[in-house]
């Protein structure tokens, strides 16, 4: 064997996977933003055209449920493989399957062209879609932290989760500039670009990702022959605290980035530019944050931190919601720029390294995605609907959506409380 053959990562090789693993996970997100957007301004007008808005928005907001519904199939396909094959083989399949599902969403035909066909190709394609973003989040993480140098397992791992945040920029930012199209062409071809654009996105990464090698910590390990099958049985505490901590960020970054879009228009009756316009720099500034809180996290642990995110989130339920509901778009903006750069990121960042460390290499990329995935099945997928109809049954009335964003960052606050301290631990089995 060559002595490069038996050299441990350098530090080359892990910026090089870092890059790999952030723009991978921002492809992926970007593909799963745009359609989170176009669900809450665009396709309750195109796909559900015989429903009245209301309904058809709640319709809508059902299709994006559809993605989370086969996030955890994606998950626990990818997870099998991704410990019995490799991670990079299963990252090159799911960011494939993405790239194709959002680029064929963008060539559909609407309801008034072929009738009913168009909604059920369309929940199809988020089907697909939800399975590819189920497998993308683990293998991205896990490349990321097990490539990552000593003591900084958190910060490399904060950077794929601002994969989200960049996705949601570039999303957002793709709908904000078709959105200044007249209505006529944003509802006649303006609105498929972001969506057509997801094939040159997806080439790029694609070529990125092929550069990158497996972490030594998964080459040394012997494969599970059943991975899934052995982390349901060894480790169903860790499983579950894994899908508690998600109550805190699983379900309520829907809240401030899908389903206030929908509040700001329907609801307060401002232009779409207001929500979009304070999504996208509360997006941008979470960017930033969210190494930080990682490295944070290198420092004093992970429990601090995130149990102090999510304690955070819960009392700023109503803040936010009082300075959304002033219509000023400065002040929705501020609120915007205030829960994902400081409760959301204190909460998300973490959360990769933390799940990487509960379980042991040949039952990691399962493990993390059974936990990640069952979470955002639970809530992710389901909250921009329930907040919705809380609106519409409290006759418009956001205390209702605020005691639901409370209630599940204190739910994660308990199951982190429950949680051993990791980031001392070691990688390697």
């Amino acid at each position: 064997m060559s002595v490069n053959a038996t050299t441990r990562t350098p530090n080359r090789s892990a910026s090089r996977t870092l890059i790999s693993s952030t723009i991978g996970s921002v492809i992926e997100w970007y593909d799963f933003t745009i359609y989170g957007t176009a669900a809450a301004l665009i396709f309750n007008r195109l796909f559900f055209t015989e429903l009245s808005p209301a309904a058809g928005t709640l319709a809508a907001f059902g299709t994006f449920a559809a993605g989370f519904i086969a996030r955890p199939l994606g998950g626990f396909v990818a997870g099998h493989y991704g410990d019995r094959l490799g991670r990079k083989s299963t990252l090159v399949v799911t960011l494939t399957l993405m790239g194709g599902a959002t680029t064929l969403i963008g060539l559909l035909p609407t309801y008034q062209q072929v009738g009913l066909a168009a909604p059920a190709l369309l929940v199809l394609l988020r089907l697909v879609q939800g399975f590819a973003v189920g497998g993308e989040w683990g293998g991205a993480v896990l490349m990321a932290v097990e490539h990552a140098p000593a003591g900084r397992r958190g910060r490399y791992g904060a950077w794929p989760q601002t994969g989200v945040s960049a996705g949601l920029l570039l999303g957002t930012g793709a709908f904000s500039v078709v959105s200044l199209l007249p209505e006529q062409q944003l509802m006649a071809w303006g609105w498929r670009v972001p969506f057509l654009l997801s094939v040159l996105l997806a080439l790029v990464g694609l070529y990125i990702r092929f550069r990158i090698s497996e972490p030594d910590s998964f080459t040394d390990s012997r494969p599970a022959k059943r991975p899934l099958v052995e982390v349901l049985r060894t480790h169903p505490r860790e499983i579950l605290i894994a899908v508690g901590v998600r109550f805190a960020e699983g379900g309520n970054y829907y809240v401030f980035t899908v389903f206030i879009l929908t509040y700001v228009t329907e609801h307060l009756g401002l232009p779409k530019q207001a929500g979009l316009t304070g999504v996208m720099l509360a997006a941008a500034i979470n960017i930033v944050a969210l190494p930080m809180w990682g490295a944070l996290s290198d420092r004093v642990g992970r429990k601090p931190v995130f149990i102090a995110g999510a304690v955070f989130m819960a009392l700023y339920a109503w803040p936010f919601f009082w300075l959304v509901d002033t219509r000023s778009p400065v002040l929705i903006a501020l609120a915007l720029v205030i829960a994902l750069a400081v409760p959301h990121a204190a909460v998300f960042a973490p959360i990769a390294a933390f799940y990487v460390e509960l379980f042991e290499p040949q039952l990691r990329y399962s493990g993390l995605s059974i936990g990640y995935q069952m979470g955002s099945v639970l809530l992710g997928g389901f909250t921009p609907l329930l907040a919705t109809s809380l609106i519409l049954w409290s006759g418009g009335n956001s205390w209702s959506v605020a005691v639901l964003v409370a209630a599940g960052a204190l739910v994660a606050a308990w199951s982190m409380s429950r949680a051993a301290e990791t980031y001392r631990k070691p990688l390697s089995s």
